[in-house]
């Protein structure tokens, strides 16, 4: 039987969420989509979830059911994704882990709760991924790394093996950290970065090689 599930933002990632939803239920049918949860939806969003034949169903705190769901957090703002998260398991929601079916996923992996897997990621092995992760479509985890809560990898991301990536760390499309690289708590590496130090916490690093460009707001 499949369960019910709400993804939490129509926006862009939203909607690939939704991608990753139709895959695994063209394998086995898994999730029954309710719809799309957002405070804000911008007229074209709605345009495009109902396009693809579902709806916002209304904003996060409006809306209710007798059966708590699963949720998915489409957002890709880490602090945000954090706060909604926490409220929607306070309310008793469960958080739904979604893996692409053409995702690699290597042996002794540790998959969080909520963490979203799009298509052709690429995990090594003995790799942790915290909760609420997310993967973006190509992003290629190296062996014995760890990747904390909220990270968010963009499409293509490159992490070596051995690398530590903190809480709410956002790496860039294309970006690069090269073995054993730490990245400190709430950093972000800009697009096609090569980070070949570590970076401390709370900084926008960007270039070849890595260099910091300003702080995190």
């Amino acid at each position: 039987m499949s369960r019910d599930l709400v993804i939490i933002g129509c926006g862009g990632f939203g909607r690939e969420v939704a991608d990753v939803v139709d895959a695994i239920n063209q394998v086995e049918p898994t999730w029954s989509l309710l719809g799309f949860l957002d405070d804000m939806p911008s007229p074209e969003n709605i345009a495009r979830v109902e396009r693809r034949g579902s709806f916002v169903l209304g904003s996060v705190n409006s809306f209710q059911v007798e059966d708590a769901p699963h949720f998915a957090v489409g957002i890709g703002d880490a602090a945000t994704r954090a706060r909604i998260a926490a409220s929607a398991e306070e309310s008793g929601w469960v958080p739904a882990t979604l893996v692409h079916p053409t995702a690699a996923l290597g042996g002794n992996l540790m998959l969080g709760r909520g963490a979203i897997v799009c298509a052709h990621v690429a995990v090594g092995s003995d790799v942790t991924v915290g909760q609420h992760v997310h993967l973006d479509r190509g992003v290629q985890v190296g062996h014995d790394s760890n990747l904390h809560d909220f990270v968010t990898a963009h499409p293509s991301a490159v992490i070596s093996g051995n690398c530590e990536v903190g809480a709410g760390v956002e790496l860039g499309t294309t970006c690069t950290l090269l073995p054993g690289i730490s990245i400190g708590t709430g950093s972000i590496v800009g697009a096609a970065a090569c980070v070949t130090t570590d970076v401390a916490a709370h900084l926008v690093v960007v270039g070849t090689p890595a260099r910091p460009a300003r702080p995190a707001v």
